[in-house]
C-alpha cells in the first residue's frame, strides 16, 4: 500500500513517533499533495493523527496512533522477509554496494 512508507517512517522515527508533514514528504520523495492524500486516508482509518505545530504554525505534526503502530508492527516481519528474499542472490559485499548506491541516488534526488 502506498501509505506503508508513511507508517514505517513514523515508526522508525522512534517515540513519540511524530514527524512533520514536510519531513514525511522529503523521506518519501513525493509531492506535498501526495503526502496530504496519504495522510487523509491514514487519518480517516485512525492510523495517524495530525496536530498543529506550536513552534511553527505553517507545519503540521503527524503522529502514529496506537492502532497505526500495531498495524505497521504486524506488517514489518513480512516486509523484511520479502526484502531478504529479493536480496538473497546478492553476496554481502554486493548488498553493501547496493546500499551505498541507493544512498547516493537518494541524496542526489533530495538535492534537486
Amino acid at each position: 500500500m502506498p501509505s506503508f512508507d508513511v507508517l514505517a517512517t513514523l515508526l522508525r522515527s522512534g517515540s513519540p513517533y511524530r514527524l512533520t508533514a514536510g519531513q514525511l514528504q522529503r523521506s518519501a520523495m513525493i509531492t506535498s499533495s501526495a503526502v496530504a492524500q496519504r495522510l487523509n486516508r491514514l487519518e480517516g482509518r485512525g492510523l495517524v493523527a495530525r496536530s498543529q505545530n506550536t513552534d511553527d504554525a505553517r507545519a503540521t505534526h503527524v503522529t502514529l496512533t496506537d492502532q497505526g503502530r500495531a498495524l505497521i508492527s504486524a506488517a514489518l516481519p513480512d516486509h523484511v522477509a520479502n526484502e531478504h528474499r529479493l536480496l538473497r542472490g546478492l553476496s554481502p559485499r554486493q548488498r553493501e554496494d547496493l546500499a551505498e548506491l541507493l544512498a547516493a541516488l537518494t541524496a542526489a534526488l533530495q538535492a534537486e
